[in-house]
C-alpha cells in the first residue's frame, strides 16, 4: 500500500489560524521615531523630500513626543539642527545648544513614558558636514577633492566624549553613536563611566553603509556636506565587515548595535543578529521612507500595506527595534490589529 506524501496545507483558510501560527510579531513598543528639532524657527517646517515629516520647534517637539508616548512607541531619537556651525561642531556639546535643550525639554515632558534618545554625531553641527574633525594639516588637505577629505579619528573621539557627557547631563537615556569612528564606543563609555553616568545606554551604529539612501535626511538636517563619507562609512558590498564591526562594538561596551539602512541590508541584519548577544536595531532611513511615499502618492502601491510589510520584513530579518519615520502612524495600525 502506498500513501501520498504529506504536504503541509498553506495556513490561509482561517484568520484565527493565521494569527495563531504567525511567526513574526510587530508591536508599537518596537518602533522608535526619529525627530528633527531646528534652532531659530517660529513654527514647525515641512521637509519637502519627506512628506509628513517636519523640522520641529521645541514646543512642537514636545507635542510630538507626547503623541508618540500615547501611541505606545518605544522611543524617540532626536536630531538637532543648529543655527550656527563651525569646523569642530562646538554647538554639539554646548549645554544650551539646540539638541541638548531639546533633550531636556522632552525628558521633562514625557519622563520614562518612552526612551529619549539622542544622535551623537558632529555632522549636523559642522560647517563642512562631516561626522568628525577634519585633519588640521593644510598640506594633507590641500588640493583634495571633497570626497578625499580626511577625518581626524582621534580628535573626533575627544569631541564625541564631550558630546556624550553633554547629552547625558541633558537627560538622554540612550546615546546613538552614528559617526562610524574607530573606538567611538570605548571612548564615550569611558567618559560616561568616569562621570557616573553608568546607566546611560550606548547604541552603536555598527554597520552604517555609505550608500544612496540618505538624500532626504540631508535636507532634514540642512547638511553642509560636499562630497561623501566613504572614507569612514562602510562599503555597501561588505557584509562580513558589518558583522565584524558589530562584534567590536559589543567588545567596547555597546548596549545595542545598529544596521543602517535597513531594507537594502537585511542579510547583514540577519547575520549580525545571529552573531551578537545584545539587542540589534535597524534604521529605516529617509530614502526608504521617501520612495514608499512617492510611489503611494502616484497610486503605484498600497501605502499602508507597503509600510507594514517593510517593517515586518525588517523584524523578520532580526531587528529587535526599528527606527522609522512612520512609527506613530504604524503604531496606530498595529493597535487596530490586536
Amino acid at each position: 500500500m502506498s500513501f501520498p506524501v504529506h504536504r503541509p496545507r498553506r495556513l490561509r483558510r482561517s484568520p484565527a489560524v493565521r494569527r495563531l501560527m504567525h511567526e513574526t510579531h510587530l508591536v508599537p513598543s518596537q518602533l522608535v521615531l526619529p525627530a528633527f528639532v531646528r534652532e531659530g524657527i517660529a513654527e514647525a517646517t515641512a521637509i519637502s523630500s519627506m512628506p509628513g515629516v517636519q523640522q520641529h520647534t521645541i514646543d512642537s517637539l514636545r507635542r510630538a513626543a507626547v503623541e508618540a508616548a500615547e501611541a505606545g512607541v518605544g522611543g524617540l531619537m532626536l536630531f538637532g539642527v543648529p543655527a550656527v556651525r563651525d569646523a569642530t561642531g562646538s554647538g554639539a556639546d554646548d549645554p544650551r545648544g539646540i539638541l541638548n535643550v531639546a533633550t531636556e525639554a522632552v525628558v521633562a515632558e514625557v519622563g520614562d513614558a518612552l526612551v529619549v534618545q539622542t544622535d551623537l554625531c558632529l555632522d549636523e553641527f559642522t560647517d563642512h558636514g562631516h561626522c568628525g574633525v577634519l585633519v588640521a594639516d593644510e598640506e594633507a588637505t590641500a588640493g583634495r577633492r571633497p570626497d578625499q577629505v580626511r577625518v581626524d579619528n582621534d580628535a573626533t573621539l575627544e569631541r564625541y566624549a564631550a558630546m556624550g557627557l553633554a547629552q547625558a547631563r541633558a537627560g538622554s537615556h540612550l546615546l546613538g553613536l552614528s559617526g562610524m569612528m574607530d573606538g567611538q564606543v570605548a571612548a564615550v563609555r569611558e567618559a560616561l563611566d568616569a562621570e557616573g553616568f553608568i546607566d546611560t545606554l550606548i547604541l552603536a551604529y555598527s554597520a552604517k553603509y555609505a550608500g544612496a539612501f540618505y538624500g532626504p535626511f540631508r535636507e532634514a538636517v540642512d547638511s553642509q556636506l560636499t562630497g561623501d563619507r566613504r572614507t569612514y562609512q562602510m562599503d555597501p558590498g561588505n557584509g562580513r565587515e558589518g558583522v565584524k564591526e558589530a562584534l567590536l562594538d559589543v567588545e567596547e561596551g555597546a548596549d545595542v548595535v545598529m544596521v543602517k539602512p535597513a531594507l537594502p541590508y537585511l542579510d547583514v541584519l540577519a547575520e549580525v543578529r545571529a552573531s551578537v548577544d545584545v539587542p540589534v536595531w535597524a534604521y529605516q532611513v529617509s530614502g526608504e521612507y521617501s520612495m514608499v511615499e512617492a510611489a503611494a502618492a502616484n497610486g503605484w502601491i498600497d501605502r499602508r500595506g507597503a509600510i507594514l510589510e517593510s517593517l515586518l520584513g525588517i523584524r523578520r530579518a532580526g531587528a529587535d527595534a526599528i527606527l522609522t519615520y512612520w512609527a506613530v502612524e504604524a503604531a496606530g495600525w498595529l493597535r487596530e490589529q490586536l
